[in-house]
């Protein structure tokens, strides 16, 4: 190697890495950013900080518990997704376009509903704040729809990683403001001596005036190109039914769909087996619930922000395929640190080095899944629909699939658990050779070029 060469090689490493961290400040990327924080703030409005507000208030029990079928809307978003595919929102998407007027529209819906729950009083009316919580998760969930939309039809092929990892980070520090920081705001009212009957409405005005953060997003973001170019059907009716038709069809028909779909559900499902457990885990072998708040709930929070930006470095830096193996493979491993776990037992050391291995590389391969996922959503008239679909059957493995997961570990012990949840990787992993094999992530690249133009 001439002298000349030997200097250029780190010059350009150099270059590489300052070029993957740039795309973090690029606009559309910022913007999707913001707009993961507006998303991650409604989801403990309607779960954990309302369950407090409950409890506090000496709700009973068994009222409480059933407050988690308010969520019900998260996880059947793909039903109403065609509605945001098909429909413009009157005057808004006229005047911003689109995918601008419903981001606009959700978060309009979203300051409503979150001030009308805050005023509502959890013991007089009860049912009052089962919909105010229902309305929330609704208006939630049709957000999460727009933006999961606007970020892969705005965002190139190789931004889409770094769009999810920042995305992320900002959706669990959204979560973070609505949780403890509407909670300790609560409190602090309570200190200076504003009237108890009125701390918690004040704190669910403060999350509404947070989501401004989104709101300022979408007004200062572009509408992604392409969007005026979907044919729109003057039937109403027929064109939310042609929407959800070809949204379906266009997924069914591709060719290895069964492959596809069947890698869709088993690429994460060794993370969603471990991952049903931990809490139970962490508390079974001996350590108490400061441990588990401090390091599971703390450090593991921290692992999961890096790791995401991890994801998003490598899957700028690599190709599709190869990046899912690199995610896949870290993510078989690290359940195995969990068994290392069992077998060491209470040690707080090992504890954290076990959660900070599990957050890096499940974060890793959640950011470089979605990339995949979001390339998978190719036609402009169909991306809500289909990426809401695709989440869908990502989450059996975290529901149906790993359901199971607590007769097993009775059955085997913690140790032999874990090491069956790493082998719980091989379906996926497998599914991802043969797509790799049939050619499936060149096609992909090649989709996204020709969408691109």
């Amino acid at each position: 190697m001439t002298e000349t060469a030997s200097r250029s090689a780190p010059a350009e490493e150099t270059d590489g890495f300052l070029a993957s961290l740039a795309v973090y400040l690029r606009p559309r990327v910022l913007i999707v950013i913001l707009l993961g924080f507006s998303s991650g703030l409604p989801l403990a409005l309607s779960g954990a900080t309302l369950t407090i507000w409950m409890a506090e208030a000496k709700v009973n029990l068994a009222t409480i518990g059933l407050f988690a079928l308010v969520g019900v809307p998260y996880n059947f978003k793909f039903v109403w997704a065609p509605l945001v595919d098909a429909l413009d929102v009157p005057v808004l998407s006229r005047l911003l376009g689109r995918r601008r007027g419903w981001l606009v529209f959700t978060q309009l819906l979203l300051v409503v509903a979150i001030l009308w729950l805050g005023f509502q009083d959890p013991v007089a009316a009860p049912w009052q704040v089962a919909l105010g919580a229902f309305l929330v998760a609704c208006a939630s969930a049709t957000q999460d729809i727009v933006v999961d939309a606007f970020r892969v039809e705005s965002l190139e092929t190789r931004e889409q990683a770094a769009g999810m990892a920042g995305y992320v980070a900002a959706y669990r520090v959204g979560m973070l403001a609505s949780g403890a920081g509407v909670i300790l705001l609560v409190a602090w009212f309570e200190a200076i001596g504003v009237d108890r009957a009125d701390v918690w409405a004040w704190g669910y005005a403060a999350a509404a005036a947070m989501v401004g953060v989104g709101l300022v997003a979408a007004l200062c973001a572009r509408e992604p190109a392409g969007g005026d170019a979907v044919p729109r059907e003057a039937n109403v009716a027929r064109r939310v039914w042609d929407t959800a038709v070809g949204a379906f069809s266009d997924m069914l028909l591709r060719r290895d769909a069964i492959a596809i779909l069947l890698f869709v559900v088993f690429f994460k499902f060794c993370d969603a087996f471990a991952g049903v457990l931990t809490g139970a885990f962490v508390i079974d072998i001996g350590f108490d619930k400061a441990a588990y708040a401090g390091i599971v709930k703390g450090v593991g929070f921290a692992a999961a922000l890096i790791g995401g930006f991890a994801g998003g470095l490598i899957a700028r830096a690599l190709p599709l395929g190869p990046s899912l193996w690199i995610a896949g493979i870290l993510q078989m491993l690290s359940n195995l640190v969990f068994s290392w776990q069992a077998w060491v037992g209470v040690d707080l050391a090992a504890l954290t080095l076990t959660i900070v291995v599990e957050n890096f590389t499940g974060a890793i391969g959640t950011v470089i899944f979605v990339a995949y996922i979001s390339a998978l959503c190719g036609a402009r008239a169909h991306t809500a629909t289909q990426y809401a679909l695709l989440t869908a059957l990502a989450a059996v493995g975290r529901t149906f699939l790993a359901s199971g997961a607590g007769f097993i570990a009775q059955s085997t012990g913690w140790m032999w658990f874990f090491a069956l949840t790493a082998l719980a990787a091989l379906p996926g992993l497998a599914l991802l050779a043969f797509l790799q094999a049939r050619g499936h992530f060149r096609q992909l690249a090649a989709q996204q070029v020709a969408l691109r133009g």
